[in-house]
């Protein structure tokens, strides 16, 4: 008979290695980002990459952006949009879905034909989106010094770039989902993942320079990664804390047999979004931010308009107050929004399929009750669950602030909870491919 999971040797990794095509599913997601990675290095052609790094650098919008494009937007790669119109349009559309009956029945009631359908929408409008922002961003280009080289033909340049831009877009929203379908992992959470881990280089030099010559810096710097260090541990925590609701499920006889009669549990996680909410959370934000940045390079006659436009630049900045505070307001609210469309998490249906098979919770009656009981379950163990997500996400950018190490702002707690969260969807995708293998040894052996 075949043994239970041990902790993992040589030879267990090897085994997992082979279990159940998990290998050419690694191998496949390799090859995706690889190609990912080969865009990222191509420039738009046209643009004075040296000057647009250098102003990039200054620009805190541009740089938070660029953390998770992997670098294409300073260097302004053919893929500089990333994965940023793709992660906007998939928002859009569930937000849609959720007040647009035709939408909604897509989603619930049209099984896997609805939600082809609700995937096309999202592609299609990823397309509209991805025009409007290389649009937006060319126009934030002709508004910068020198960034623009003078050879070029200005129609040709500006159509061509956002021809290329909008293309760019389109093949890495295709590499995330033939990553998703055919790898491991979240295909968008994972070229997000790559793309912070690839500027992690950069960071690490910028703060040796800062805290080199500075021996209460460098105290600070162990202080600083003792706090980030703490998070990463909240986040597992965060990521894995399940609230077990124990079900009573009745008796059978067959024959002369009895069957069943076990308490068993449903398992309802902490935070059901993963790290999706703080992903939306930061895309929902970072589009009025951007929009405004590059209508701030405007010469406006009227001084008021331009003072408006100024502030509001200013509370939506990614280091400000403001932004701050909408930040945890959104993944509050994002975190319950998943938690309302999960299919594993409808007290309706699940009251419902408790009911049907004769299982109940203990000292709640079947049916409403029961509907009612696990409503209020899931409402405290979100709410719990988001306000923690939200906590964890400020603490590291408060502590960077505290200890004037700023380097670190831009793999501050969002980064952390992106890496740790997918890092996290891996680990338990690779178990899963462990537990198929035990079972077809377990089906050998029998």
């Amino acid at each position: 008979m075949a043994q239970g999971i041990k902790s993992p040797t040589t030879e267990d990794l090897m085994s997992m290695w082979n279990a159940s095509g998990l290998k050419q599913k690694i191998l496949f997601t390799l090859a995706m980002i690889a190609v990912w990675r080969f865009g990222v290095l191509m420039p738009l052609y046209g643009i004075n990459n040296e000057v647009f790094s250098k102003i990039a650098s200054g620009n805190n919008i541009v740089g938070f952006l660029d953390l998770f494009s992997g670098g294409a937007l300073s260097d302004v790669s053919i893929l500089a949009l990333g994965i940023g119109p793709f992660i906007t349009s998939s928002i859009i559309i569930q937000l849609v879905s959720v007040v647009i009956p035709s939408l909604e029945k897509l989603q619930k009631e049209e099984g896997e034909a609805g939600r082809r359908k609700l995937s096309q929408y999202t592609r299609v409008f990823t397309v509209v989106l991805a025009i409007f922002q290389s649009f937006i961003f060319m126009m934030f280009l002709h508004h910068l010094p020198n960034t623009i080289i003078s050879t070029v033909n200005p129609i040709a340049f500006y159509i061509s770039s956002i021809i290329t831009l909008t293309a760019g877009a389109v093949l890495v929203m295709w590499l995330s989902e033939l990553i998703t379908e055919r790898g491991i992992g979240n295909g968008g959470s994972l070229i997000i993942f790559c793309g912070i881990l690839t500027n992690i280089p950069r960071i690490w030099a910028n703060t040796s320079k800062l805290v080199q010559t500075s021996g209460s810096m460098q105290l600070k710097l162990l202080l600083l990664l003792a706090i980030f260090f703490a998070s990463m541990i909240f986040i597992v925590i965060m990521q894995e804390a399940v609230r077990k609701v124990i079900i009573v499920n009745p008796k059978r006889q067959i024959g002369n047999k009895v069957y069943g009669g076990m308490n068993s549990f449903i398992p309802f996680k902490l935070n059901p979004g993963g790290v999706m909410p703080i992903i939306f959370a930061i895309a929902i934000l970072l589009f009025p931010s951007t929009i405004l940045a590059i209508v701030g390079q405007a010469n406006f006659k009227s001084v008021a308009v331009k003072n408006v436009v100024m502030s509001l630049n200013h509370w939506l900045s990614p280091d400000g107050l403001t932004y701050y505070v909408l930040y945890i307001g959104l993944i509050i609210a994002l975190t319950f929004f998943y938690a309302s469309i999960m299919p594993n998490m409808q007290p309706k249906d699940i009251a419902d399929n408790l009911k049907k098979y004769g299982s109940s919770i203990p000292g709640i009656k079947p049916g409403r009750p029961t509907a009612e009981a696990l409503d209020k379950i899931l409402t405290k163990t979100t709410f719990i669950g988001a306000v923690g997500l939200g906590i964890i996400a400020l603490v590291p950018s408060f502590a960077s602030f505290a200890t004037r190490i700023e380097t670190f702002q831009g793999i501050g707690a969002t980064s952390l909870i992106i890496m740790v969260g997918v890092a996290l969807d891996l680990i338990n995708q690779v178990k899963t491919h462990l537990l198929a293998r035990n079972y077809e040894s377990f089906l050998k052996d029998m």
